[in-house]
């Protein structure tokens, strides 16, 4: 695999990986720096783990090979 497939900014799949990857580096901020109670910290943990994983997915489908099988 390269990496170098990740880079596709025609894909739609693209923006939305650097979409996820902004939303959770946001959410890391606001745990941070937000004095926030258990059950908004919870929400934001699983937010931000929640973008992680399908930010993680769309990069890995980026990275597959194109089905050129007709």
């Amino acid at each position: 695999m390269k990496l170098s497939r990740l880079w596709q900014p025609g894909h739609p799949l693209f923006w939305q990986m650097v979409v996820f990857n902004l939303l959770s580096s946001g959410c890391a901020w606001a745990l941070r720096s937000l004095p926030l109670n258990g059950a908004g910290q919870a929400l934001f943990v699983a937010l931000a783990l929640g973008n992680v994983a399908f930010g993680l997915l769309a990069a890995y489908k980026l990275m597959q090979p194109a089905d050129t099988a007709s």
